[in-house]
């Protein structure tokens, strides 16, 4: 069988792509590959995460802050050698809001001037959206309000420059074009499912001189003890994610240079389905969460530096300090569940736990699972049943809705509390918990329209106690704690920052060693390597 000849750069991205198109992908995984191949008019500083100049080189912003002016730079074409237009822009926009693409982020586009009403229905005519092409090199962007944000959300995939002339022609399947137009600076080379993706290097990319790799390959593994041993054998350079570390060799591991700790903006927490009883009371949503001992869940399984979470925005989050949310308390759960009408879990219905095995068969989702199900059965009463699916099927039940409890994360978008708070208000796509709060609601508004720091935490802080105390569609159970391995002395362009975003065309190799020189040896001699 003929093999792919070596990629300057090989990284475990955990698992497949649920998709490559940028306005309508969720996941992580999917949006680092989809940042090395289409770019907004600003993309993310590989330090800090924070917006710098992309496809536009330069912005003015109105005094009052809701007009932004962006110029794009002169140079810029597709991949497949086709000009880069302002009206690229203002398509590309368009259409992430637009409610046939059906993106569950086009929430983040809401800030621009009708862009919820047109993705509502309400507004027909795209021309409304206060997005516009000035001239072919100019784009002016019109907001409800002022935005301090706004340029991370224009660093988002969503906001990507994405081929209007190949959508038109081929319509949902235009990311299997051959050769696809990409905006950013890779072009996809091939993408094998349970393989891998491969990236090329666009030299036509307006920043091609810099963009460090010629070839990347990124690999879907969720399995810590193949990803360790793949590392070890120097057929991969890079693993990203924590998850992909065995937690029975965290002590060991954790020793060594190569693996890296690091704080980033995540947390992990428990969706309720809120349209099924009997979660839609608040009682007993308050109950189990109030039964969970979070202490013992990172003590016990995750064991790489979580801190317990009873709010939602993790802590270092900027200009914003969470109140408090629920702690452990299971006689005042006992009593909640009693008044909700299941004393001691008697005629508790069915309830199903539902969370994602990880592809190559990661066992962490898995763990917690069986974890919450012993202490709701111990200190409650109630059986749960646990419902274990693949990262795909996963996604679209929770999307739809068909499910009692779900696993799920967040990772922070950008360094502000909206980012946590914004996704639950009412029909947001990535709510999907089906629950709705208009308090809830009109504080996120009046927050986003703010530029009082002291007030806007103050509107942010009243709107997540009703988030994690009194309403509880959700139940936050621990902040991340980053962790990633590659050598340094041969891998260079990855830096920790709190959003956890590293552009591929930042990544490079040094020398030209063998991969597996000497790490193989270095690993095989840790005690216990699975």
């Amino acid at each position: 069988m003929r093999r792919d000849p070596p990629a300057d750069v090989t990284i475990i991205n955990f698992s497949e792509p649920q998709s490559l198109d940028p306005a309508i992908i969720t996941a992580q995984p999917d949006m680092r590959i989809v940042a090395g191949m289409f770019e907004g008019l600003t993309r993310p500083d590989p330090k800090t995460g924070s917006a710098i100049p992309g496809l536009a080189e330069r912005w003015e912003i109105s005094a009052d802050g809701r007009t932004y002016t962006f110029h794009l730079r002169t140079n810029l074409v597709w991949s497949t050698g086709e000009p880069i237009r302002a009206a690229d822009i203002v398509y590309s926009w368009i259409r992430t809001l637009d409610p046939r693409t059906a993106s569950d982020y086009a929430g983040q586009l809401f800030y621009v001037r009708n862009a919820e009403a047109f993705n509502s229905g309400k507004i027909k005519d795209p021309a409304q959206v206060g997005v516009t092409a000035i001239d072919p090199f100019t784009v002016r962007v019109e907001l409800n309000h002022p935005t301090v944000f706004f340029l991370d959300v224009c660093a988002m995939p969503l906001a990507s420059a994405v081929p209007r002339q190949t959508i038109e022609k081929m319509g949902d399947a235009w990311i299997r074009a051959r050769p696809l137009p990409v905006s950013g600076p890779y072009e996809l080379e091939f993408w094998r499912l349970n393989d891998k993706v491969r990236l090329r290097k666009n030299p036509r990319y307006w920043d091609a001189a810099n963009t460090q790799s010629k070839i990347i390959d990124l690999l879907p593994i969720g399995s810590a003890s193949s990803a360790l041993n793949l590392y070890a054998r120097g057929e991969v350079d890079v693993v990203w994610d924590k998850e992909l570390v065995p937690t029975e060799l965290l002590d060991v591991l954790l020793r060594r240079p190569d693996f890296h700790t690091f704080n980033y903006l995540g947390t992990y927490f428990i969706r309720f389905n809120v349209t099924r009883k009997p979660f839609d009371d608040a009682r007993v949503r308050r109950a189990l969460a109030l039964a969970i001992d979070k202490n013992r869940l990172v003590e016990r399984i995750t064991r790489g530096g979580e801190q317990p979470a009873s709010h939602l925005v993790p802590l270092g989050t900027a200009h914003y300090v969470s109140p408090p949310g629920l702690g452990y308390d299971p006689a005042l759960a006992r009593k909640l569940l009693a008044e909700a009408g299941f004393p001691g879990g008697k005629n508790f219905p069915r309830m199903e736990y539902m969370f994602n095995a990880s592809a190559g068969g990661g066992k962490i989702h898995e763990k917690i699972a069986i974890e919450l199900q012993q202490m709701w059965r111990d200190e409650l009463g109630v059986d749960v049943e646990l419902r274990q699916l693949e990262m795909q099927v996963y996604l679209t039940e929770q999307d739809q809705l068909h499910y009692d409890l779900s696993r799920s994360s967040w990772i922070g978008d950008y360094n502000d509390a909206n980012t946590f708070l914004n996704m639950f208000v009412t029909n947001d796509g990535n709510n999907r918990t089906g629950w709705s709060n208009p308090r809830y609601d009109q504080l996120i508004q009046e927050a986003n329209e703010t530029t009082d720091v002291p007030a806007r935490e103050k509107l942010f802080q009243e709107a997540e106690t009703i988030l994690v105390r009194d309403e509880l569609p959700i139940v936050p159970l621990f902040f991340y704690a980053g962790i990633n391995y590659f050598d340094t002395n041969k891998i260079q362009g990855i830096y920790t920052n709190v959003v956890d975003l590293h552009p591929l065309n930042a990544i490079r190799r040094i020398g030209r060693e063998s991969k597996a020189e000497g790490r193989g040896q270095k690993l095989a001699e840790t005690k216990g390597l699975p």
